[in-house]
């Protein structure tokens, strides 16, 4: 994985200081402590989360699906013991969907019940139907809410317009918000964010540059078999072995879509649950729809040399 890069204006930087206090006192406290929830990660990932704790800078994870963007957020919640808000992008999402909005049929009853009880003053009736009560908070108005202690995931932001990364530069800016009807919500104390993309279109430098970044390589053999290791315990080091050495083989293919250590896992854990102790290149065929989901990939696979691969796996 590549070292992060970083930006360095001030923007946030009272909250920082406060919300880093209590932080891990190092990278390498906090590699321990995000590594001892099964999530593995080399020096320059931990020092952009490290400063991402400190610094309150959201982190921008690029690369390939499967190669543990979205995971990094679910671990990072569970060190701060917070809680991970997923905000999941796609065409067409807009701030009322992301953010907040109100909730109209309670409105409409609480306006009839208001009617029926004889409440004729607009300015109360309004009030209370523009309260915080009838408020539907998104996850971006959940985050702001819960605290330095959770971990905002705004995932596949590269999936999303142009109108709503713009929106999402703003609200990084400054972490506030305002509500016509009730005011600025401001975190005093923001949350961690972790964007990801997977590089499906670029996102603009605007944004990137409100971020630390990060980009995420497929890992080494070494690293991804201890991935499947540490996260698949129960399945055998010979069967972890194989199926970690013929996915980095299948990487090297000319495939539509090379598998992610996502995928690894997958194919791990379906061999387990079919009783297997070892992988040979039968069985290797016969499940690759555990970790390839394309025809072409699949027929591709199909011609090379498992047998060789297999054989030469620790």
């Amino acid at each position: 994985m590549s070292e992060q890069s970083q930006r360095t204006d001030g923007s946030g930087g009272a909250a920082a200081g406060q919300a880093g206090a209590g932080a891990p006192g190092s990278p390498a406290a906090l590699r321990a402590r995000i590594e001892s929830t099964g999530y593995l990660l080399d020096d320059g990932l931990a020092i952009a989360c490290f400063l991402a704790l400190e610094l309150r800078r959201p982190i921008f994870c690029e690369g390939d699906a499967g190669t543990g963007k979205t995971a990094l957020a679910g671990a990072l919640a569970e060190v701060l013991g917070g809680p991970l808000v997923r905000l999941q992008c796609y065409e067409g999402i807009d701030s009322a969907q992301a953010l907040y909005d109100w909730d109209f049929p309670r409105q409409l009853l609480h306006l009839r019940a208001s009617e029926a009880a004889g409440i004729t003053d607009p300015e109360r009736v309004e009030g209370e139907l523009y309260s915080r009560r009838f408020l539907l908070r998104r996850p971006l108005l959940q985050a702001l809410e819960a605290g330095p202690t959770a971990v905002l995931l705004i995932d596949e932001i590269d999936r999303a317009d142009d109108e709503f990364e713009a929106f999402l530069l703003e609200l990084l800016s400054d972490f506030s918000i305002t509500i016509p009807e009730l005011g600025t919500m401001r975190a005093e104390r923001p949350p961690v964010v972790i964007l990801t993309s997977n590089r499906t279109r670029e996102v603009h430098d605007a944004l990137k540059r409100r971020c630390l970044y990060h980009w995420f390589e497929h890992p080494s053999f070494a690293r991804e078999l201890a991935i499947v290791r540490r996260r698949l315990p129960q399945v055998s080091a010979r069967l972890a072995g194989q199926v970690t050495a013929a996915a980095q083989a299948l990487r090297e293919a000319d495939l539509v879509k090379p598998p992610g250590v996502a995928e690894t896992l997958d194919w791990a854990q379906a061999l387990h649950a079919l009783g297997a102790g070892e992988l040979d290149a039968e069985l290797a065929v016969a499940t690759l729809g555990s970790v390839l989901k394309y025809r072409e990939d699949v027929l591709r696979a199909q011609t090379l040399d498992l047998d060789a691969v297999l054989a030469g796996a620790r």
